[in-house]
């Protein structure tokens, strides 16, 4: 962790913007080091970000970013806005000498991605991090090293889903996020991608995807009448790793009754792995020659579970993920190891989820 303070500023107030507010209010209580300083709050009009700075504990609110992210009490800048804003944001924080912890999609597109990856390259001392906090789950973690130590053998297919109902009721109003050019790639860009960030440290590379993409309800409802959705609803792919393993892949932001099914499946040649988010203190492991799968809860014995709660079975949550990677965020920039995914990891999962939305069933190279 930091030696000295880290001051802080973060764009956007909503979902993430919270999340990443009480994230930096309690990385230090969890884990010790100085407690980092919350400097500037913004959000539009200047009379929310005032308010909301109050709320959120910042010692200043504007609705000024440009201004914000060249301040010289600014250390790290959180990102947390629209997907259009992420692209300009980043790289004036990365030209002003800030690091920078961006929530995802990183960009519209990928010829974006590219840059903001190249942009980040050329600045050696700065950190980046994008916001794939389900990959800091104590599960998660735990299958992955299982996966690691050869506890299931050979790994030899994935098979993963993603979906939420956020956009089933066709009454639901259009907005920025069902649009190219504001929202970018549609249930990719908001939820495949999680999936793929799951999906890498389980497998490793993606070497080919094919895809079918498709937009659910075309049309929705505005103040000025029906307007087009231009970005997909569902996603649906096969994998080919890099190892000569197999693997499927689905999302959906358009499937009645599901919140937040993060579900995925490693079959390998000695046992399997079962998770799904919706039961995230959950891991079900099954070996070769047991009975069944075994129920593995999530605990204190796990890596940083017992940073925010000593007794077993008293469940991890979406915001304690937050504070892990803000922890992580924070040692790499006080020269620890580097945390991930940083732009450079970032754009690998853009190029596979640009792959699949370009793929109409081809296969693609990634």
């Amino acid at each position: 962790m930091p030696q000295e303070p880290l001051g802080v500023a973060l764009i956007g107030t909503g979902f993430m913007g919270k999340c990443h507010a009480m994230a930096w209010r309690n990385v230090a209580t969890a884990f010790g080091g100085p407690p980092p300083r919350l400097e500037l709050l913004i959000d539009t009009p200047e009379e929310k970000a005032a308010e909301m700075a109050a709320q959120f504990g910042f010692a200043r609110g504007t609705s000024d970013w440009e201004a914000a992210v060249a301040d010289p009490a600014v250390d790290v800048v959180s990102i947390t806005t629209p997907n259009a804003f992420h692209r300009p944001m980043a790289e004036a924080a990365l030209k002003a000498g800030k690091h920078v912890w961006l929530e995802k999609p990183m960009s519209l597109t990928l010829k974006d991605a590219e840059e903001m990856a190249a942009l980040a390259a050329a600045c050696p001392g700065q950190v980046t991090l994008m916001g794939y906090n389900y990959t800091r789950s104590p599960a998660f973690q735990a299958a992955v090293k299982l996966v690691a130590e050869g506890a299931i053998g050979t790994p030899w297919a994935f098979r993963g889903v993603y979906d939420e109902d956020f956009c089933a009721n066709p009454e639901l109003p259009w907005s920025w996020r069902m649009t190219h050019e504001g929202g970018g790639l549609g249930v990719l860009g908001d939820m495949g991608c999680h999936l793929v960030s799951q999906i890498l440290p389980l497998m490793g590379e993606i070497t080919e995807v094919t895809a079918l993409i498709d937009t659910v309800v075309r049309e929705r409802p505005s103040p000025d009448g029906p307007k087009a959705v231009e970005n997909e609803d569902n996603a649906l792919a096969l994998l080919r790793f890099a190892s000569g393993a197999q693997g499927s892949f689905a999302t959906s932001r358009a499937a009645w009754g599901r919140k937040c099914r993060l579900q995925w499946e490693v079959h390998g040649s000695q046992g399997s792995l079962v998770f799904d988010q919706e039961h995230m203190n959950e891991l079900w492991v099954f070996r070769k020659g047991e009975a069944g799968f075994t129920r593995h809860l999530s605990g204190p014995d796990q890596p940083d579970f017992g940073a925010f709660c000593p007794a077993p079975g008293h469940n991890f949550g979406f915001n304690e993920m937050k504070v892990v990677e803000a922890r992580e965020f924070c040692r790499a920039i006080a020269g620890g190891a580097p945390c991930g995914p940083d732009f450079a990891e970032g754009l690998k999962i853009e190029r596979i989820i640009h792959a699949m939305a370009a793929s109409l069933g081809r296969p693609v190279a990634v």
